[in-house]
């Protein structure tokens, strides 16, 4: 578990980022798009859009008011985008498969 501290309207909210906020970002973020690509979706996709940002927000301490909340998802949508980023470059860094030195047996 990863503890952010994220600034929005002069108020600190912590945001204790695990894998179900990731998902819970990811899910929202696929949502968007469905609802970018089919405008005439959106009615059918906005309470789960809804849902999961008030899933995302129980995340946060302390409770975000909702005039908070918008600039405060953008904020942890850009967290997680940043740890992805973060976390495939340490990828790429490291070899595929690891390297164990073969002994050589004595005869």
């Amino acid at each position: 578990m990863i503890t952010k501290i994220i600034e929005v309207n002069g108020t600190e909210f912590r945001l204790t980022l695990t894998d179900q906020v990731v998902n819970h970002v990811n899910n929202l973020k696929s949502l968007y798009n469905a609802a970018y690509e089919d405008p005439e979706s959106f009615e059918e996709v906005s309470a789960e859009i809804s849902s999961t940002i008030n899933d995302i927000a129980t995340a946060v301490d302390p409770e975000p008011s909702d005039s908070d909340l918008d600039g405060l998802i953008q904020e942890i949508i850009k967290v997680v985008d940043n740890k992805a980023a973060e976390m495939e470059k340490e990828l790429e860094g490291k070899p595929d498969k690891p390297t164990t030195k073969k002994q050589k047996s004595k005869k």
